[in-house]
């Protein structure tokens, strides 16, 4: 068994090109050097081409790109074989968003407050600057709104495997509230001229079915999208309809309708350069694309730590590394967290080695952090 305090620790820097298995092939060397614990940077599952893997976006899950589940089974294999320890860099603090990779931000974009995910994330819905719905404002776009509608930029499209509609911003996927999809169906109905079809008659009958504030509701959004993709032939006339909202130079009627349905959404796009003045979810620091998580709220806090809680049990996970403590409301309030988490999976109440980053002053001391080591040296 490794030692419980590290006597000499190894970092490693996860990347897709040094993945779990190629940490495995130096196993054998790390041990040979002495070193106690593999010290890894973080390996839940970040934004698709990450370097660095701080860019978390589930927590839940390991990094596909670094091999997945099965490749830390074996990595963990051998640590094992040459007894090393595992300590871990948590992210606890923030998540990657933007993009079309983060499930909780997407759900959130697409249902707003009524999100089960909205209580994770710090939005202030009601200040939105020259808008009277709420919304989270995603500074997200390299110029104008305006600029960037009447070019073409932000284009609707239709997901014919899951039956939902979303706007893209090159790279970026923005939901559409289901509860425009009725209104949806019947303008691309019109602009396919379809109403006499029989796939087109039957997209009009289930969006008469879903009419009203807020329907389709969350729990009939499911039932609406299994419908809309049975229907033989829909897809194509969506394909074909969708030339409604297809914005571009002299296309000002497409131009305005899309600009509406994105008017109606639980999100507003803005230009980069907004982030500064008018935004309104908390970030890491002043990076837009790293939305700080309300950890001191319960449920988060049992989502984002379940699988370490599993590695612990498990005896796979010797450590822990927190990035950047003082991103927490209340720093104190999750180390008494996690301590009672770490001995729940421990099965009693073991050491367990934890640091934590925290940028001390110079007259400044570490707080008494429960079940907390040190810190990891920035002074």
């Amino acid at each position: 068994m490794p030692p419980i305090i590290p006597l000499a620790t190894y970092r490693l820097q996860f990347t897709a090109g040094f993945d779990f298995d190629k940490a495995t092939e130096v196993v054998p060397y790390l041990g040979a050097l002495g070193i106690t614990h593999l010290y890894a940077s973080p390996l839940m599952k970040a934004r698709r081409g990450s370097t660095h893997g701080y860019d978390v976006v589930d927590h839940g899950r390991f990094n596909p790109e670094l091999g997945g589940e099965a490749g830390f089974a074996r990595l963990s294999a051998a640590l094992k074989r040459h007894d090393l320890g595992l300590i871990l860099d948590f992210v606890p603090n923030h998540v990657g968003v933007h993009f079309a990779e983060n499930p909780w931000w997407l759900d959130v974009l697409e249902w707003g407050p009524a999100s089960p995910h909205a209580v994770s994330f710090d939005i202030d819905w009601d200040q939105l600057p020259y808008r009277a719905r709420g919304g989270v404002l995603l500074p997200i776009l390299g110029s104008a709104y305006g600029e960037a509608l009447a070019r073409g930029e932000i284009e609707l499209r239709y997901d014919p495997a899951e039956g939902s509609f979303s706007a893209w911003y090159f790279e970026h996927r923005l939901p559409i509230a289901p509860e425009r999809y009725d209104e949806m169906l019947r303008m691309i109905v019109k602009e396919a001229d379809a109403a006499e079809d029989d796939a087109g008659k039957q997209m009009l009958e289930l969006a008469a079915r879903y009419r009203g504030l807020r329907h389709p509701t969350r729990k009939e959004a499911p039932v609406f999208r299994a419908a809309l993709r049975t229907i033989d032939g829909a897809a194509d006339i969506i394909e074909r309809g969708l030339a409604a909202y297809r914005t571009g130079k002299d296309r000002p009627s497409q131009t305005l309708a899309l600009h509406r349905l994105l008017e109606r959404q639980h999100y507003k796009l803005g230009h980069w350069r907004l982030a500064s003045s008018d935004i309104n979810y908390r970030r890491f620091f002043d990076v837009n694309g790293l939305a700080g998580l309300r950890v001191e709220n319960s449920g988060t806090f049992k989502a984002i730590h379940r699988l370490v809680e599993q590695l612990i049990a498990e005896g796979r996970l010797q450590g822990l590394r927190l990035d950047h403590i003082d991103g927490l409301r209340d720093p104190a309030q999750y180390c008494r967290r996690l301590r009672h988490l770490v001995r729940g999976a421990q099965g009693g109440a073991k050491p367990f080695y934890t640091v934590v980053e925290k940028i001390l002053w110079e007259d400044e001391n570490l707080p008494r952090f429960a079940g907390i080591h040190g810190t990891t040296g920035y002074e």
